[in-house]
C-alpha cells in the first residue's frame, strides 16, 4: 500500500502545472478529485479528496494577487487500511506555500499471493531474534500530524513563454508518528511497509526538477526527476541506532511523467529507485527464514547503502 512519500510525487506530478497559473476567482472555489494508485508492487490505493480554496490576503502585485487557503479532506481504502486525511496549504506569495495538517488510519493483515502484508501491527523480534508480526484488525490507531513548507519556482515567471515552463519545487516537513498499542522503541507496520517505523518524529524532504510542455498531440504535458529524503528523528533509549542504520537517510529516485488527456483527466507514470543498508549478519535477498529483526542486524560501516531498482507506480486522476 501507498506510502506517503509516493503520494508527494503524485501531488507535485499533477500540480506543478498550477505553479504560474492566474488564479482570478473572487470568491470560495470548491472542487473533487478521484484517484486511483497502483504499482509492480502488491498495492493499491483509491482516494476521494474534497478541495476548498479561499482567497486571502490578496494584493494587487504579480507575487500576491493569487494569495489563498486551501483545505482539503481526503478519505483514502487500500486492501489492508483506511484513512482520513485533514491539510491546510497557505499561500502567502506565489513561490512559497506553508502546509499542516493530520492522519488517522486503521488497518488489518491479508494475504495476497502468498504474502502477508499488514495494515497495521507491531514488529517484535521472537525468542530466535526473528521478526514477529503482532496485531489484529483495527486493534490500534495511526495517527500523523505534520507541518512544513514548499518552496515552487517557474521559469517561465521570468522568461514568459508557452516552451519555458522549468520548474523547481523544494519541499520540508517534519512530522510526528503514533501507532496506539506501541511502547518506546517498538518497531510497527503500516500500509505493508518495511516495519520499522516508530512513534516519534521525523524529516521528509524532496527535490523536484521539471519541465512542463503546452499540451500536445500525444498528451505528455510534464517530464520530471524527483529526489526525496526520509530521515527518523527520535533516539531509542539506551540503544545504538546507528548500529543497525537507523540514523541514515533514506533516498527515493523518481523519473517523472505526466499525461493529461483532458482538463479533468491525468495519468502520472512514475520509475523508481531507492537506497537499501547493506548489513554484514543479514542479505534481504538470501535470509528470508529466519527473517532477522532489523534492530538486530549490523550496518555494513564500510558500504552502508546500496542503489535498487523499487517499482513503477502510476495514479490516474479525475477532477471535477
Amino acid at each position: 500500500m501507498f506510502v506517503k512519500k509516493f503520494s508527494i510525487i503524485i501531488i507535485f506530478a499533477l500540480a506543478a502545472h498550477g505553479l504560474t497559473a492566474q488564479d482570478n476567482s473572487d470568491g470560495v472555489d470548491i472542487s473533487s478529485e478521484l484517484y486511483l494508485q497502483i504499482s509492480t508492487l502488491p498495492e493499491a490505493k483509491v482516494g476521494f479528496t474534497q478541495n476548498f480554496k479561499i482567497p486571502f490576503l490578496r494584493l494587487d502585485n504579480p507575487f500576491m494577487s493569487g494569495n489563498n487557503i486551501r483545505f482539503s479532506l481526503t478519505g483514502e481504502i487500500t486492501p489492508v487500511s483506511l484513512n482520513g486525511v485533514i491539510k491546510t496549504v497557505l499561500t502567502p506569495v506565489a513561490f512559497l506555500e506553508f502546509t499542516t495538517g493530520g492522519r488517522v488510519g486503521v488497518g488489518w493483515p491479508i494475504n495476497l499471493f502468498g504474502s502477508d502484508l499488514y495494515g497495521t501491527g507491531l514488529n517484535l523480534p521472537d525468542t530466535n531474534g526473528s521478526q514477529k508480526y503482532d496485531g489484529e484488525a483495527f486493534d490500534a490507531l495511526h495517527l500523523k500530524f505534520f507541518f512544513g513548507g514548499t518552496f515552487q519556482f517557474d521559469f517561465a515567471a521570468i522568461f514568459p513563454g508557452d516552451w519555458n515552463h522549468v520548474v523547481m519545487l523544494s519541499s520540508h516537513e517534519i512530522n510526528y508518528q503514533h501507532n496506539t498499542r506501541a511502547l518506546d522503541g517498538q518497531g510497527w507496520y503500516y500500509e505493508a511497509d518495511d516495519g520499522e517505523n516508530r512513534n516519534g518524529w521525523n524529516y521528509f524532504g524532496n527535490i523536484v526538477l521539471g519541465y512542463q510542455m503546452p499540451r500536445l498531440p500525444f498528451f505528455l504535458q510534464m517530464v520530471a526527476f524527483m529526489a526525496e529524503m526520509d530521515l527518523y528523528l527520535d533516539d531509542v533509549d539506551g540503544v545504538d541506532r546507528g548500529f543497525w542504520g537507523d540514523d541514515l537517510v533514506r533516498w527515493t529516485f523518481s523519473n517523472i511523467l505526466n499525461f493529461q488527456y483532458t482538463d479533468q483527466l491525468s495519468v502520472a507514470l512514475i520509475t523508481q529507485l531507492r537506497t537499501r543498508r547493506n548489513f554484514t549478519n543479514f542479505d534481504e535477498h538470501k535470509d528470508k527464514k529466519p527473517h532477522m529483526h532489523y534492530q538486530d542486524r549490523i550496518l555494513d560501516k564500510s558500504n552502508p547503502l546500496r542503489l535498487e531498482f523499487y517499482r513503477v507506480a502510476s495514479i490516474i486522476s479525475y477532477k471535477f
